[in-house]
């Protein structure tokens, strides 16, 4: 077994730069270093929950479409990372308020989830307070009481 401590950063690939930029710093990232965008290496955000995200880039096919996700093809990849909120409500209520379309929404054991998309349609899930995904998945699958 591998002795990991957490994650360190998640890397997305994305096409517009001061698009993607502005996005991101609306949900509270900031951006601390461009480390060659142009040459393929990262955009580093810092966002002050010690989420660390890399914009690679810039993508040079399909812009505007996600292949993990959008296509009836399946291929293998990361097709979102999920952020624990503070309040399932006043996620929502800043999501609305900022006109970011919630493209999809689940609610288990009353944990409230909602997911949108930043302008390259990669997929945020944005969950809200109570047991972890992990654990309602694996409370779901093994048939403890909801």
């Amino acid at each position: 077994m591998l002795d990991i401590d957490k994650i360190d950063h998640v890397g997305i690939r994305i096409g517009d730069k001061d698009r993607s930029v502005a996005f991101y710093e609306l949900l509270g990232f900031k951006l601390i270093a461009d480390g060659g965008f142009e040459n393929g290496h990262p955009l580093v955000m810092l966002h002050p929950s010690g989420i660390n995200i890399n914009l690679l880039g810039p993508a040079s096919a399909k812009h505007g479409e996600n292949i993990l996700m959008d296509e009836p093809e399946k291929y293998p990849g990361i097709t979102h990372f999920a952020m624990k909120m503070n309040s399932a409500e006043d996620t929502e209520a800043f999501v609305t308020a900022h006109d970011i379309a919630i493209t999809g929404r689940r609610e288990f054991r009353g944990t409230k989830t909602i997911f949108i998309r930043d302008p390259d349609r990669n997929v945020l899930e944005l969950v809200g307070p109570g047991p972890s995904v992990a654990e309602l998945i694996a409370d779901h699958v093994h048939g403890a009481e909801a």
